[in-house]
């Protein structure tokens, strides 16, 4: 256990208490720790643009989140299907998620060119209507980001999927002989039965929203007006740009405690919602 115990003492655990630390100080590398208490936080709760990046990565969130549990299961759906070439889409929609993110930006920053992307040729080839601004919109930027997420399912996917082929076929076929349609069988007995993998991807689509920045630092750059200015990319450029360590320490501790009660409040409602099969035999 060596190993792993001193990789997250020196990697993992070291740098979070130091984080912890730094944020009641004043630190900008070159010069001396100065210890200032609280003073980062009350001056972040008055940060403009905290509120912005804030706000704007909440907005994300609330598209992303029910996009990526959608799409992600409606995808498993499919690729469930026993169908000739199986393995083969199974392995083309994973494989993006293996890519460098920075590779994938870069590949829907040019799908979505206003001016010369494939998608907006299409669009006005075929239907004849000039397509939207995209990233260079302030309102279409955000859903140009959410539809990025087309090329990152095949995590969610995934894990959908091994869920969905643990199922018991004797229910399905009992319904069947009851007379309950693919609808009714697929909301009264796949959604029950997979509602705690829904809540687990759910938790780690949350967290991977809130932490969204390589995106948008390769394609917009925090623009346009400030719309992908995400709460990441700005702890970004105050610890890197700006070299304010002790105030971007702060901010990493009032994210994590953003999704430390996001987290919290979705196990909170999923005792309502969730089946768990080994209670019900309890």
């Amino acid at each position: 256990m060596s190993p792993w115990v001193l990789g997250f003492i020196f990697f993992i655990g070291g740098p979070i208490i130091a984080s912890l630390f730094l944020s009641f100080t004043k630190y900008n590398i070159t010069d001396a720790i100065e210890f200032v208490g609280p003073r980062n936080y009350k001056i972040l709760f008055t940060d403009e643009l905290f509120y912005k990046s804030l706000g704007v990565t909440v907005y994300y969130a609330a598209l992303a989140v029910p996009f990526t549990i959608c799409a992600g299961l409606l995808l498993a759906l499919l690729l469930n299907q026993k169908i000739k070439g199986q393995a083969f889409f199974r392995t083309m929609f994973y494989a993006p998620t293996v890519v460098s993110g920075v590779s994938i930006a870069f590949l829907w920053a040019w799908l979505l060119n206003p001016d010369f992307g494939v998608v907006n040729s299409v669009l006005y080839s075929v239907f004849g209507i000039d397509g939207p601004g995209w990233f260079t919109d302030a309102k279409t930027v955000i859903p140009s980001f959410v539809l990025m997420q087309l090329t990152a399912l095949g995590g969610t996917m995934i894990i959908f999927l091994a869920s969905l082929q643990s199922l018991p076929n004797e229910l399905y076929e009992s319904a069947s002989m009851d007379g309950a349609g693919p609808l009714r069988r697929f909301f009264n007995i796949t959604i029950p039965l997979i509602s705690p993998v829904i809540l687990f991807n759910s938790i780690i689509a949350i967290i991977s929203s809130f932490q969204i920045f390589t995106q948008a630092y390769v394609v917009t750059k925090g623009g346009p007006n400030w719309m992908s200015y995400f709460y990441v990319y700005y702890l970004f450029d105050t610890a890197f740009a700006d070299f304010k360590i002790g105030y971007a320490s702060a901010q990493a501790w009032i994210l994590f405690i953003i999704i430390f009660i996001l987290t919290m409040l979705s196990l909170l409602v999923s005792k309502r919602y969730v089946y768990y099969e080994s209670e019900t035999r309890r």
